[in-house]
């Protein structure tokens, strides 16, 4: 508890023998909790992960997650107890983009200011270990269609990417000339690569790119998607895939969003709804 000890002087006084005692009291008053700080979120299927930093009280009984569709009107959806910084969001829609902030509530219920960061979230869809195959030896399982999560020929009118096997090398190939891929390099897992570039500068000029045991591929889809691919194993005969799809056309998140550089810019809600 941050205990801020106010001074009472406290005067007893004699009136009519004109004498006075003073007397020193000492008042312990209890001041609400700081703002939560560092909160961020990481992007999921259906849900949304939000993280912050602990905040230091010694009476912090618990914290208070809200979240809003537009930065402005926050709506409390759940609470954490103290000494977990952490909360999932189970309840978000794919493709529909959310704000968040957190409170910090001590033993007396005094709560905070909600956290100053303006932070959001688009949860998207997301799969593993797809396995698509060689179009020259099975052509009906080597393209993918994203926005169906589905595996299709490859020459579907719907693919977006299709699988070739030349030469001994497998390649990921653009299934027409509307489509972009990016090669990212290596990455740890999917979920290292959060957006997807949008400056022109990367993309493939042929349409094709080497599919390489570890890297990850952006996607940009004709019809103003955003997806990505990593390649987990391969095979004589097919790839194996983790990926995930941004259902928000133009959106460009794909795992974890960026605070706002200035760290402390919103300020406290009036028409907040609890």
């Amino acid at each position: 508890m941050k205990k801020i000890w106010a001074l009472a002087l406290i005067l007893i006084g004699l009136g009519i023998l004109g004498c006075e005692e003073n007397t020193v009291q000492y008042v312990e008053i209890d001041s609400t909790p700081a703002a939560p700080q560092g909160v961020y979120t990481i992007t999921a299927d259906e849900a949304i992960y939000i993280y912050w930093l602990q905040v230091r009280e010694s009476d912090l009984s618990h914290y208070r997650v809200y979240r809003s569709l537009d930065d402005n009107e926050y709506h409390y959806i759940g609470t954490s107890t103290g000494g977990t910084e952490e909360f999932v969001d189970k309840t978000p829609e794919n493709g529909t983009t959310y704000y968040y902030a957190v409170s910090a509530v001590d033993e007396n219920n005094h709560e905070s200011e909600l956290s100053h960061e303006t932070v959001f979230d688009t949860p998207r869809p997301e799969g593993y270990n797809l396995k698509l195959a060689d179009f020259n030896q099975l052509p009906d399982v080597s393209g993918y269609d994203f926005s169906a999560y589905s595996i299709v020929p490859y020459n579907n009118i719907n693919a977006d990417i299709y699988i070739e096997r030349y030469d001994g090398v497998f390649y990921i190939n653009v299934a027409d000339d509307k489509t972009d891929i990016m090669d990212m390099g290596y990455t740890g897992s999917i979920d290292d690569i959060s957006y997807s570039p949008t400056n022109p500068d990367g993309w493939s000029k042929i349409g094709w790119s080497e599919a390489i045991l570890g890297h990850t591929y952006i996607i940009w889809t004709s019809n103003d998607h955003y997806a990505k691919l990593r390649v987990n194993d391969i095979g004589y005969t097919h790839v194996y895939f983790d990926w995930a799809y941004q259902i928000d056309a133009g959106n460009p998140e794909l795992a974890r969003p960026q605070h706002e550089d200035d760290f402390l810019k919103r300020t406290i809600k009036t028409n907040l709804v609890k």
